[in-house]
C-alpha cells in the first residue's frame, strides 16, 4: 500500500487527483489511509495544504460522478442487479445499496452529503442517485460539500502528524496505526448504534 501511496504522491497534484479519483472506483487503500499520507507528506506548509485540499475534492467528486453515469446508464433494475452480481468484489453490500436507495428519493441533497461521511457508502452512493434519475446538479453539490469534510479532517490530521519526510517506514508505521485507530472505532461506533437502536445490519461489520 506505502509503494503505491509513494508513487503517487511522487506525480504531484496531478498524482493527487489520480489517487482521489480512483480511491472512488475502488475503496482500496481506503480513502483515509491515502488522505492521511498525503497530509503527511505532500503538504509542506498551509497554502500547498490547501491546495491538496482543494485538487482532492475535485477528484473524490469526479469518481463519484463517473458512478452516477454508471447508475443513470443500468437504470435502477439493472442497477440492483449489477449490485447483486458485483457489490461483494467493490466491497458493495446489496443489503446496503437498497436500503440507501430506498430513501434516496425524497432526500436527494441531504443523503448525497452524509453519505460522503459514511466508508464504502461513500464510493457507490452515486450508483443510486444516477439509477433513480435524481438531479446531477444536487448530487454533484451535495458530493462536494461532503468530499471536501471528509477530505479536509484527514488532510489536517496527516499533516499535523507529519514528521521525517526521509524515513518512509516511519510514516508508514504511523499511517497503518492511524488507520487501524480510525476503522476500530467507526466498527464501535456502529454497534454502538446497533445496541441502543435494536438492531444490526449484518455479522460483526460497519456499515458499507
Amino acid at each position: 500500500m506505502i509503494d503505491v501511496l509513494s508513487f503517487g504522491a511522487g506525480l504531484g497534484l496531478a498524482g493527487v487527483l489520480l489517487l482521489t479519483f480512483t480511491e472512488k472506483l475502488l475503496p482500496v487503500p481506503p480513502s483515509h489511509a491515502i488522505l492521511l499520507y498525503l497530509g503527511m507528506t505532500v503538504a509542506k506548509d498551509g497554502l500547498q495544504l490547501a491546495l491538496l485540499h482543494a485538487v482532492s475534492v475535485l477528484g473524490s467528486t469526479a469518481g463519484s460522478l463517473l458512478w452516477f453515469g454508471v447508475g443513470k446508464a443500468l437504470g435502477p433494475d439493472r442497477a440492483g442487479s449489477f449490485v447483486d452480481r458485483f457489490g461483494r468484489y467493490i466491497l458493495l453490500r446489496p443489503k446496503t445499496y437498497r436500503r440507501l436507495a430506498e430513501s434516496y428519493r425524497r432526500r436527494c441533497f441531504r443523503i448525497s452529503l452524509l453519505a460522503q461521511l459514511v466508508p464504502t457508502v461513500r464510493n457507490y452512493v452515486g450508483i443510486a442517485a444516477g439509477s433513480l434519475n435524481l438531479s446531477v446538479l444536487s448530487f454533484g453539490l451535495a458530493t462536494l460539500v461532503g468530499s471536501a469534510l471528509w477530505n479536509m479532517g484527514f488532510l489536517v490530521s496527516g499533516y499535523l502528524l507529519r514528521g521525517d519526510r526521509q524515513d518512509m517506514a516511519a510514516t508508514g508505521l504511523r499511517l497503518i496505526l492511524i488507520v487501524i485507530a480510525f476503522e476500530v472505532t467507526v466498527f464501535l461506533l456502529w454497534r454502538m448504534k446497533a445496541a441502543l437502536f435494536g438492531f444490526r445490519s449484518g455479522p460483526s461489520r460497519p456499515p458499507g
